[in-house]
């Protein structure tokens, strides 16, 4: 018998050699997975990270006064803003709006301010139209910084109060938190101290948690009943489940304006829902399910449902049903098997079902505008009505933005909760 011997070069020059060669293998597997991605991640940058980035800065971006009253913001520089300033920032002024000539950039001005105090858009149109002071023959006058404050004064003896002046004096920064705090129900003083707002004008903390309560029902009403229908799918046979599946998927490739008008239909006064009711004899008079809470539950646990029950089937059907006849063959309650062998297999489903439905659900907004009344209506409601109607687009942008972070915590949340629980993953 011939015995052959290999031998092993294990010298440092040889293994340094290996080492450069799996390290060169290794960098070559990453360029060409980075190489793969690379279409994917320029095109999620260009449509989705960019367009977002840029519509966040909105909400913190406030160049209307910066660019249209550069002096006057350079007279009010040290000024104490607790008594009138001196009459040079009323020059200054004067001499900003007669050089703004360009009507956008004056509405820019007057929206804004107005923002701050009610009633600054036509103190500044008003304003804007009389510059530059002219004699009757229509000549620029000539006018000392304390006759240009007389004649701002007689103009409208707002110029007198000093609140107008703190306004202006606020927005002396390219950027400003005024979107931010307003979103929060809070603002910043004269001095630029953080204050909450005035009780009347508290709106926004309110819809906030409307949306976050809204949310929550719903993803718990589509978790009720979602959790028992994808058992049940489950334990069919393959061709049944398929076929139920693509019952449950119907009304999801279906427009979500057919079903919120087919579920007007059945929910008005004259519906199949009261009438069934009031043929049942369980009630009297019809049930008023449309404009309120009600209607807007099961319509958006209706269109939510299919979000539920794909993560829930999914992982159901893994889970094999011989884990619970093996308990019930040990002696636990059938109930017992099911809700402490069967339940916690499933909670990857529940999460996932969970955080996709209520993300869903408080980003919702054609829903609660058709079904609910005017107390129904969500975050996304007046994101729209600054963006469409108002033209507000820092104040849309910062409540889309509260919105989106608040998006983000909740998915955080959930990650950290599912890797630190064993059950879960």
């Amino acid at each position: 018998m011939t015995t052959m011997t290999i031998a092993v070069d294990s010298s440092p020059e040889s293994t340094d050699r290996l080492k450069r060669e799996l390290k060169s293998a290794e960098a070559k597997k990453v360029t060409v997975a980075l190489l793969l991605i690379a279409p994917l991640a320029i095109f999620l940058l260009l449509i989705f990270v960019v367009p977002i980035s840029a519509l966040l800065t909105r909400a913190i971006h406030n160049t209307d006064v910066t660019a249209a009253l550069p002096h006057t913001l350079g007279a009010l520089a040290h000024w104490d803003r607790t008594s009138l300033p001196a009459d040079s920032a009323y020059a200054a002024l004067a001499a900003d709006l007669t050089a703004t000539t360009d009507d956008e950039a004056r509405g820019a001005l007057g929206r804004r301010l107005n923002d701050e105090i009610p009633g600054y858009r036509s103190l500044i149109a008003k304003t804007a139209r009389a510059m530059p002071f002219a004699d009757d023959a229509g000549h620029p006058l000539k006018l000392a910084a304390a006759q240009i404050h007389a004649k701002l004064t007689e103009l409208d003896a707002r110029w007198d109060d000093v609140t107008y002046w703190q306004a202006i004096a606020k927005n002396d920064s390219a950027y400003t938190p005024f979107y931010l705090l307003a979103s929060l129900d809070h603002k910043q003083d004269a001095f630029g101290d953080i204050v909450p707002t005035d009780p009347d004008q508290r709106i926004y903390l309110a819809v906030f948690g409307r949306t976050l309560v809204i949310g929550a029902v719903v993803t718990l009403c589509a978790l009720l009943l979602g959790y028992p229908l994808a058992y049940w799918i489950s334990t069919l046979p393959e061709r049944r489940a398929n076929l139920v599946m693509i019952l449950v998927l119907i009304p999801f490739w279906t427009s979500i304006l057919v079903r919120v008008a087919a579920w007007i239909v059945i929910l008005q006064s004259e519906g199949l829902v009261n009438k069934a009711l009031i043929g049942s004899g369980l009630v009297n008079a019809p049930v008023a399910l449309l404009f309120n809470r009600v209607g807007v539950y099961i319509s958006m646990t209706h269109i939510l449902l299919p979000f539920m029950i794909l993560p829930l089937y999914s992982v159901m059907k893994s889970i094999p049903h011989s884990y619970q006849r093996a308990a019930v063959s040990l002696g636990s309650h059938p109930f017992a098997a099911f809700w402490r062998v069967y339940v916690p297999q499933t909670y990857p489903g529940i999460g996932a079902g969970v955080l996709l439905t209520f993300i869903l659900a408080i980003g919702y907004y054609i829903t609660p505008a058709l079904l609910g009344g005017p107390n129904d209506q969500m975050i996304s409601y007046y994101v729209a009505y600054f963006t469409n109607s108002s033209i507000n687009w820092g104040m849309a942008c910062a409540l889309g933005g509260l919105l989106l972070v608040a998006t983000i915590i909740l998915y955080v949340i959930y990650g950290r909760f599912t890797r630190s629980s064993p059950s879960l993953g």
